[in-house]
């Protein structure tokens, strides 16, 4: 008898859905073995214990019983499928119009006594010119990069 806190019961359609997923291995390999364990936990099926679950998928006991509790509290869709983040881990460090303002700084020529423009003298002028406060050669390298 399992004496789970949060009991896993899915509904025909669901687990139709866990076994196709399982079965072709359709999406990340989190999401896989989320299903399974959803699939072996639902106390209508199989109703395995967690220590059973985390011989068969590798996964810590704590993370089977997340994903218990996910599916309890939060539903099924959300259980399966990642949360997607709402900003990217780190902010952009220029917009668009400072993209294109040292963009054109480039297409210009370079200051008396330089041949070509390099990434730092470029980072250089940008600062000059107040485009911005402060940049590296790699922010500019990756923003001309994007153009080429």
């Amino acid at each position: 008898m399992n004496t789970e806190k949060y009991i896993v019961r899915l509904s025909a359609e669901e687990r139709q859905k866990l076994e196709t997923i399982v079965k072709k291995l359709k999406g990340t390999s989190q999401k896989v073995k989320r299903a399974i364990v959803l699939l072996k936990a639902d106390a209508d099926g199989p109703n395995w214990p967690n220590e059973k679950i985390r011989d068969l998928t590798g996964l810590s006991i704590q993370a089977i019983v997340n994903v218990r509790k996910k599916l309890v509290l939060e539903g099924f869709e959300v259980t399966l499928d990642r949360k997607k983040r709402r900003l990217p881990p780190v902010p952009k460090k220029l917009d668009g119009l400072q993209e294109a303002k040292i963009i054109a700084t480039r297409c210009h020529l370079p200051p008396d006594g330089f041949g070509q423009w390099s990434l730092r003298l470029l980072a250089n002028q940008v600062v000059v010119l107040e485009i911005v406060d402060s940049i590296c050669p790699e922010t500019v390298r990756k923003t001309l990069k994007k153009t080429a």
